[in-house]
């Protein structure tokens, strides 16, 4: 058996427009919100063999987690960033991943670039 080779597939500023969060204005008018994903496996086979079909498709990733972004409304990213790490974790060979939301658009009292959650999962402890 070939020792394993850890491979991080990087989703960097997936843009979505959806209706998350607490205020009435965000569940109306919706907003832009921002997801990064970090998603390590065992890239060993898809190396080995150059072939897609043993990779971690990061295309098909973001398609499946836009569509989970946009098809249901939830008042806290908190509960979007976790369905979206349970998904990862369930779909694909991940051995590990981590998700963040980012709301560039919060109201906010101040003036912030952005707020986020971010959450990390582990094959071997579930979230961690």
């Amino acid at each position: 058996m070939s020792e394993a080779l850890p491979a991080r597939v990087l989703v960097s500023g997936l843009e979505v427009f959806a209706y998350h969060g607490c205020t009435p204005e965000e569940k109306r008018h919706g907003q832009r919100f921002l997801i990064d994903l970090e998603v390590e496996y065992d890239a060993r086979a898809a190396v080995e063999g150059d072939d897609l079909s043993q990779a971690l498709d990061y295309d098909r990733l973001a398609a499946e987690v836009h569509d989970l972004a946009t098809r249901r409304k939830h008042d806290l990213i908190e509960t979007l960033a976790a369905e979206i790490g349970a998904h990862v974790m369930r779909a694909t060979p991940a051995l590990r991943a981590t998700v963040r939301v980012r709301k560039p658009e919060a109201p906010m009292s101040r003036e912030v670039e952005w707020v986020g959650v971010e959450m990390s999962f582990s094959r071997d402890e579930g979230r961690g």
